[in-house]
């Protein structure tokens, strides 16, 4: 899919409250909506549960390590298809999802862009930026709506300075990312693409923890790096299988074994990659 070239900057509106409160009070954040379809503008249901311990890599941190955090974070709420950054920004803040999905996108000079990795709450966006300033190499889009714990960049680097815990964090779970874009890398070069369709809705299903997953033809156009036809072709032809059912940008899993059994391996191979997340020194 061709995107409609640099995205401009607007307001939006997210949750951000300081760690412990309940939420509730808006504000506005400099960050972008995608100019291009990327998804549904879907309303984000918040939980006030959500906690940056419902990360894995901060609940992994000893509790003197984190608390070098706590002071700097706050918690927001992000749309579905929000562009958190674009190639080439300097990277202001770091996210660590506590649920929901983020995705980050290879863009080429015409404009085309296709996912090469994703992120949720396993992981953290923006992190090498705790070793200096750091530009972004792809675009980063909210896949499914979310919660996450932000820090500045700024203050982050400070918390790396004085924790070599954080650091090696920092650099264990990029080396993950540079993994995950190899095994998609090959999976786009070498693999079928009703293969990969399955094998994104399953991952996609995985990260929300649901059955259910809001994506429109042109945001699964965009990730999978074909034209919408060619998804709507797939779709349909899973959907006479009985494996999904697809309705106004709600896919529902019907069949999982079976989805499983269309996809290739690179699905497994990705599980079992975060199976070996790098474990807190």
């Amino acid at each position: 899919m061709t995107a409609s070239g640099p995205t401009k900057r607007s307001a939006v509106t997210y949750i951000e409250d300081s760690v412990g409160r309940p939420l509730g009070t808006s504000h506005t954040h400099p960050l972008r909506k995608s100019a291009r379809p990327t998804g549904r503008k879907t309303a984000v249901l918040h939980s006030n549960s959500s906690r940056p311990l419902d990360n894995k890599l901060l609940a992994a941190l000893p509790r003197n390590h984190f608390d070098l955090l706590v002071p700097h974070i706050t918690t927001v709420a992000l749309a579905q298809g929000l562009v958190i950054s674009e190639a080439g920004d300097e990277v202001a803040d770091v996210l660590f999802p506590h649920d929901g999905m983020l995705s980050m996108l290879a863009v080429m000079r015409d404009g085309k862009a296709i996912e090469t990795a994703t992120v949720g709450n396993e992981g953290v966006v923006g992190a090498m930026a705790g070793l200096g300033l750091y530009k972004s190499l792809v675009r980063v889009v909210v896949q499914l709506p979310m919660s996450a714990t932000k820090i500045s960049a700024a203050n982050f680097r400070k918390a790396v300075q004085k924790s070599d815990v954080i650091r090696d964090l920092c650099i264990d779970y990029n080396e993950v990312l540079l993994s995950q874009a190899r095994v998609t890398a090959a999976c786009n070069a070498l693999h079928p693409i009703e293969q990969r369709f399955c094998r994104w809705l399953l991952q996609s299903a995985d990260r929300a923890a649901d059955d259910r997953v809001g994506l429109t033809q042109e945001f699964l156009a965009e990730m999978l790096g074909v034209r919408r036809t060619s998804v709507t072709e797939i779709a349909s032809k899973v959907q006479a299988q009985g494996l999904i059912s697809y309705s106004r940008g709600l896919i529902t899993i019907l069949d999982r074994k079976g989805l499983e059994s269309l996809s290739c391996e690179c699905f497994q191979t990705l599980l079992d990659q975060s199976a070996m997340l790098p474990t807190i020194r």
